[in-house]
């Protein structure tokens, strides 16, 4: 691993949090000074004061590798200490479909280890960057397009931690000056990791199936509309975003979008490359419910006038990108 950079915890995200290490690996890193107290902030009066420089931070990522477990806050905050860390990001979490199968450890992960980094981000007068979600609105959100503050009420276990992480977040931002700040990403679509339990997998599995047996099942109706995202469109956003000046922020948490579409529009497309690709439909009841409490698109119009946010990947540059880029690729069965 590269100078200044160091990374920890209990396994999550995986698929944004291993390419945004190596976006963060090509930063020119080295030690920053940073605040550090012996007792947390939250009984007391001062706000936090980070350190005004943060062209070249020192970056703490939990969720890439187990170095460390999150739940385990004294060994966090010996890492945080111990390595002069500025910046800390936040992936660690159980994801959707998952969450649901074991509530009790999301609980754990999504809130309990929230909850940890955010008072180690506070004595340390860190910035701070927790990813949320599409899951954090709820069926009682607006769907199309849903905007940045409306109505959430998510109805998983993942989406409710989410939301909480939000309105913490914002909450000591206001209180105690901590630079928080957070993305609701869309279905992040990667050619380098296999899905991980979130209910718009099927659009990364598409590509492993139809490279390898030319036939996919997929978990969802054909005409269920998702936000989507490369996910070097993904990347890109979270470290502009992180290096974007903070009075240039209107808001501490934004959608950001970069397109939408259903199952079968997806494979449509993969029909342009692969003509023989054969897709069926067997809609799974908790995915399915899960996705029709979602919005089909994201309004991002505020990360886009705040701190010039704009997608490079469209539907048909993404299908391109993993179809050439998935690296155990297989002759198709026709």
């Amino acid at each position: 691993m590269q100078s200044g950079v160091r990374a920890c915890a209990l396994p999550g995200l995986g698929m944004s949090c291993r390419g945004f290490l190596n976006w963060v690996q090509n930063l020119s890193c080295r030690s920053f000074g940073f605040i550090h107290g012996n007792t947390s902030r939250w009984n007391r009066n001062e706000t936090c004061n980070p350190p005004q420089t943060q062209e070249n931070p020192r970056v703490l990522i939990t969720g890439p590798f187990v170095y460390a477990d999150v739940l385990d806050y004294k060994h966090l905050r010996e890492l945080i200490v111990n390595n002069h860390i500025t910046w800390l990001v936040h992936y660690s979490a159980l994801l959707s479909a998952v969450g649901e199968a074991n509530v009790a450890l999301a609980r754990k992960i999504n809130i309990t280890g929230l909850h940890n980094v955010l008072d180690l981000a506070l004595e340390n007068c860190l910035r701070l960057f927790v990813p949320s979600t599409i899951g954090a609105f709820g069926p009682s959100s607006p769907r199309d397009p849903v905007p940045d503050l409306c109505v959430q009420r998510p109805r998983t276990i993942y989406g409710v931690s989410k939301v909480h992480g939000e309105l913490m977040g914002e909450y000591l931002h206001h209180k105690y000056g901590l630079d928080f700040r957070c993305l609701r990403y869309p279905g992040v679509i990667s050619f380098n990791t296999h899905p991980g339990g979130g209910t718009t997998d099927y659009a990364v599995q598409i590509f492993h199936d139809a490279l390898s047996k030319g036939h996919h099942e997929c978990y969802l109706r054909p005409d269920t509309r998702l936000p989507m995202m490369h996910i070097s469109d993904c990347h890109r956003a979270t470290i502009e975003f992180m290096q974007a000046p903070e009075c240039q922020l209107s808001l501490r948490t934004y959608n950001i979008a970069a397109m939408s579409f259903t199952p079968e529009e997806v494979a449509q497309e993969i029909r342009k490359h692969l003509p023989h690709l054969k897709v069926t439909y067997n809609p799974d009841a908790v995915r399915q419910t899960i996705a029709d409490s979602w919005p089909v698109r994201f309004d991002d119009t505020n990360a886009r006038r705040d701190w010039g946010w704009a997608p490079a990947f469209g539907l048909e540059e993404l299908v391109s990108d993993m179809l050439h880029s998935i690296p155990e690729k297989c002759s198709p069965v026709s």
